[in-house]
This record gives C-alpha cells, sequence and structure tokens, in this order.
C-alpha cells in the first residue's frame, strides 16, 4: 500500500488558510467512537488508523490548532481519501466528513503552488484546462474515438499486449473503450403533447462523451413520462472533480455558469443522471455560501435538483406499460447517491417494477469500487485493492448486469471486468427502464 507520497517528510508552512478553512464546529461533532472504521475502504484495507475518518479529522484538528505540521506524510494521508463518505451514514454525530474533506483540500490548495503538493497542482491543471473545457475534451476523446474503432485498442489488448512492458499494459488498461458517438445534444430534447412540466438535463462533460446512450435513455424515459425535456446550450461541467481536488475557486467559477445557465432555462426541475454530478449541485448554496451575488441563487438552484432515479420514482413510472427485461441484475450504490444524497430506494423501486428482472443484492452495495473521480490514477493501487473486493462481491451474485447510476462507477467496474475476464455488463438503472418501456412497445 502507498498513500501516493515517498522521500523526506518536509515542513511546508502555514496549515490551512483561507476562506475554506475545516470548521471547527464541524470538527467537534467527532466523538471518536469508531463507528466509521468498518465502513472505510482504506482503513479495511490497511488496518491503520490514519488511512480511517477519525484519523484524518484527527490529522485535520492538529492541524488546525497548529499542534500538527503539514507535511507530505500527513498531505498523503488527506489524499488516500476516497471521499465515499460512507463514514457519513455510519457516524451517529453527524460529523459532516465530506466538507471537512475537501475544506481541508482547498485551504491546501490556497497556499499557492510552493506549499503544496506538485500533484495537487498537476491534478488542478488537467481539471482546469481539459475537464472543465469541452472543445479541448472532445478532442481528446475524439482521438480515443480513432483507438478504439481503428482496431488498434484490441491489438494492444490481445496479441500486442503480450509483449509490452508491464506498467504500460496496466496504464493502457485504464483508457476507456470510447466506441460511440458523442451526446452533443443541446436545446429541447423531448417536447410531447400536454406535457406534465419542464426540467432540464446536465449533460456534463465526461458523461456525455463515454456513455451516451445513458442520455439517450433518459431522455427517452422522461418523453414516456410526459415531461418536455431540455439542455441549455451553456451548461458545463459541473465541478464536483474540482471540489474533491481541493480546486475550489474553479469549483466556483463552474457553479455560476450552471446556475446561471439553467435559471435562464426556467425549469421545474434540473435533472442529473451522474451521482456525484448531483451531489455536488446539491451543495453548491454551500460552495457559493461567501457570494453575495450568488449566495441566495446558489440555495434556490439547489432546490430544484435531483437524481434522475430521485424524479422518477416520485411519478406514476410504472403506470406506464413495462415490457419484460429477462436478466439477473445486482446493483451498486453510487457512493454519492446513497452517502452524499441519502437515495438508496429510488433505484430499487424502479428495478423491482420491471417485469421479468430478477434483483441480486451484493453484500455491500454501499461500499465504494475505488473510481472516486481521479483516484483510480493518481492512486491506483488502492483503487485496485478497493476495486478487488467489490467484483468478489459481484461475483457471488451471479448477476450478469450491474446497475449503476455514476460514469465514475460505470468505468471502473467495466474495466475491473475486462481486466479480470468477468462476463458482466455495467448499465445505469434508466437504461434498463428504458429497455423495459421499449419492451412494452
Amino acid at each position: 500500500m502507498t498513500t501516493g507520497y515517498s522521500g523526506p517528510i518536509t515542513f511546508r508552512g502555514p496549515g490551512f488558510v483561507g476562506e475554506d478553512a475545516p470548521a471547527l464546529t464541524d470538527l467537534q461533532n467527532c466523538i471518536h467512537c469508531g463507528f466509521c472504521l468498518p465502513t472505510c475502504p482504506t482503513y479495511i484495507a490497511t488496518g491503520q488508523e490514519l488511512e480511517s475518518p477519525r484519523g484524518r479529522l484527527h490529522l485535520i484538528r492538529g492541524v488546525l490548532d497548529g499542534k500538527v505540521e503539514p507535511t507530505d506524510s500527513l498531505l498523503g494521508h488527506l489524499d488516500l481519501c476516497l471521499q465515499c463518505r460512507a463514514c457519513e451514514t455510519a457516524c451517529p454525530s453527524g460529523v459532516p466528513y465530506g466538507r471537512i474533506m475537501e475544506d481541508a483540500r482547498a485551504s491546501i490548495m490556497d497556499r499557492g503552488v510552493t506549499g503544496r503538493p506538485f500533484g495537487w497542482t498537476l491534478r488542478s491543471f488537467v481539471l482546469r484546462h481539459i475537464v472543465a473545457r469541452p472543445k479541448v475534451l472532445a478532442t481528446i476523446f475524439g482521438l480515443g474515438r480513432i483507438y478504439t474503432r481503428s482496431g488498434l485498442q484490441s491489438i494492444i489488448r490481445g496479441p500486442l499486449g503480450r509483449v509490452l512492458p508491464e506498467k504500460l499494459r496496466t496504464l493502457e488498461s485504464y483508457a476507456p473503450v470510447v466506441g460511440k458517438s458523442a451526446y452533443r445534444d443541446r436545446g429541447t430534447l423531448a417536447r410531447p403533447v400536454d406535457a406534465k412540466g419542464r426540467v432540464a438535463l446536465l449533460t456534463g462533460c465526461v458523461h456525455g462523451e463515454l456513455y451516451p446512450e445513458v442520455h439517450h435513455a433518459t431522455v427517452r424515459v422522461l418523453d414516456r413520462l410526459g415531461f418536455e425535456v431540455v439542455a441549455p446550450p451553456e451548461q458545463g461541467c459541473c465541478g464536483a472533480l474540482h471540489s474533491h481536488a481541493g480546486d475550489a475557486e474553479a469549483a466556483r467559477d463552474l457553479a455560476r455558469i450552471n446556475i446561471e445557465a439553467f435559471e435562464h432555462a426556467q425549469v421545474d426541475y434540473v435533472l442529473v443522471n451522474a451521482a456525484g454530478c448531483g451531489a455536488a449541485m446539491k451543495e453548491y448554496g454551500r460552495l457559493l455560501r461567501h457570494d453575495p451575488a450568488f449566495a441566495k441563487r446558489a440555495e434556490h438552484f439547489a432546490e430544484r435538483v435531483q437524481d434522475i432515479t430521485e424524479f422518477v420514482a416520485a411519478q406514476p413510472f410504472a403506470d406506464v406499460p413495462l415490457g419484460p427485461v429477462s436478466e439477473d441484475v445486482t446493483i451498486q450504490d453510487a457512493c454519492h447517491l446513497a452517502h452524499a444524497q441519502k437515495i438508496r430506494s429510488a433505484p430499487r423501486q424502479i428495478l423491482n417494477a420491471i417485469p421479468g428482472l430478477r434483483m441480486h443484492e451484493l453484500d455491500t452495495p454501499d461500499r465504494c469500487c475505488g473510481a472516486a473521480g481521479l483516484y483510480s490514477m493518481v492512486q491506483a493501487d488502492m483503487s485496485r485493492q478497493v476495486l478487488a473486493a467489490k467484483l468478489e462481491d459481484v461475483a457471488h451474485t451471479g448477476a450478469s448486469i450491474i446497475a449503476t447510476s455514476n460514469p465514475g462507477c460505470s468505468m471502473q467496474l467495466e474495466n475491473g471486468f475486462r481486466r479480470s475476464g468477468m462476463r458482466v455488463r455495467v448499465q445505469h438503472v434508466v437504461e434498463l427502464l428504458d429497455a423495459s418501456y421499449r419492451a412494452a412497445r
């Protein structure tokens, strides 16, 4: 196991600085009971207290009080956190661990390039100048499509892979299969007769490039339920990855863009089919709490954000004819759906209504798969360790499909199944509902 940092432990100057410094009142909620320990993937993997939520809170409190120096080693413990927020579900005291960790990382980023690890600065650069820039992202994924469609990817993962160095094979194995055309539709996506309401869809950044079929299925389902669907052309990346990486300023800039875009669309709800994005957007109010021009607007916006499964489950979706989908299915609760948004029953309510679908629950459906945004790349060893436990859990169900609700989970699980040889497909919950609607027609 590695924390991602090696070499001498050096003092990095001031601890937490800026308006995003962790709040002492949040930290004081922790009563050190340890209920979080058995739910934390990194603690389960290492057995080390400093790789647990309780241990990390102790380190953060020490830095805040000036008793602990923010060394490379300490920052490594913080960086190994998946931010899955399973500890929040387990905590009897309601410790807001997710925002404490985001505040701690944001404060470290606030110290400037000379006071934070190079890896954190590089991560911020990638997120700002690639992920948050649609044209740059589209170009990169365009090259990925050429790589996949040309057959070169299959060759490298087949006979040529046997002669490549192991490190190169491992690195290439994380590359997604980008075979389908990206989803870039904007404007009005569905306009049924006598629409029940008007909703907007977040098309996001990476999601539409990697999993366009999820957006297509989402629009078809909402159309079948009688809702007009729009996608504001001005919308962009939600900023979730930026917040997790500590780049709060970039996240705030992206939040302002989205708030204005969706306000202009004049919709009843903003629907999101990526759990991590939905969780971030529901927390725009806190993200922009210090911005007098956007604080109230952000709170109002966040109240209208719903996950697609949350929204659909609240509609009479089963009154629309459902056709059979004869599959053995298990469900992976995306961390930021189950733990951040507290949504668990909605996906199951939808799946259990589909005729012919046979549900098989995982032993730990809400335990992280190890994706966690960029985590699988910056903490590859731990990510693989966490994923291995998930794959074993899936294998015991005998399911042929695993349903999830987040593109990061989908990519992580697909990579794991491919490398292990498991014949399991990954689909979004809304894709299975869409398949049932189409089977009925």
